[in-house]
């Protein structure tokens, strides 16, 4: 059966992405990547004779490329951002592959998410404050409603996607208190990265008054701030 792998490139900066993904990189014959979602420094280093770029494909142009290049025995690989598990639309490429006879192998990366937290030098689940974390993403073109409003009421840590040209839509959206932590984390790990702290209630203008107005998560939470979270030890070192 044919096969091709879809990796997740990680968020930005190109070492980190992971070590197995690193060498399907180095050994494709075929690398289609996620456009500008992907740092270029990564397509440079894959030793693929083909080099794709996905930005503006429709599905059936994508899988079309997937399918000639894997039934002609070439070592095809789909690069995508992050971790292609979160917002990733890879289920739908599956499911057209598997029709076609083709089979996928999924290399997980190294989420956006996790690269914000590492810039804002915090975790997101965090003893005494919190121990759970939400990822959520505005309604736009591909969602016709969230649940942004009613997740928030939980004030758990919330990392929201996709959300940076709906910022101040976001904002006025949670129930968290306004004096709430929170933060602004444009292109992490990317060398142009850029952090804007505040609160619920001024994050947005912020943010807006810095110029970012794409490619950024939205952190809220107390995590934002662990010095003045009111944090417990943990379990692990008593």
């Amino acid at each position: 059966m044919a096969k091709i792998y879809i990796v997740g490139a990680g968020p930005g900066a190109p070492d980190l992405i992971t070590v197995r993904g690193m060498r399907l990189l180095e050994e494709a014959d075929v690398l289609i990547y996620a456009g500008s979602l992907v740092n270029p420094e990564l397509v440079e280093r894959s030793g693929a004779p083909v080099k794709l770029d996905s930005w503006g494909m429709t599905l059936d142009e994508l899988v079309d490329a997937m399918v000639e290049h894997a039934a002609a025995g070439k070592r095809v690989v789909r690069l995508h951002s992050g971790d292609p598990a979160l917002y990733g639309a890879i289920v739908e490429q599956m499911a057209r592959l598997a029709a076609r006879g083709v089979e996928a192998e999924i290399v997980p990366g190294v989420s956006s998410l996790f690269a914000a937290a590492a810039a804002l030098k915090t975790q997101f689940t965090l003893r005494d404050v919190s121990e759970n974390l939400i990822v959520a993403r505005p309604a736009g073109a591909t969602l016709e409603a969230d649940q942004i409003r009613e997740l928030s009421r939980h004030g758990s840590t919330m990392v929201v996607f996709l959300g940076t040209e709906k910022m101040e839509e976001v904002l006025a959206k949670v129930e968290y208190p306004p004096e709430t932590p929170a933060a602004v984390v444009y292109h992490a790990s990317w060398p142009d990265q850029k952090i804007v702290r505040g609160t619920v209630g001024d994050i947005a203008e912020k943010a807006r008054s810095a110029g970012i107005e794409r490619t950024a998560l939205i952190v809220i939470g107390r995590v934002v701030d662990p010095a003045t979270s009111g944090f417990g030890r943990s379990v692990l070192y008593s």
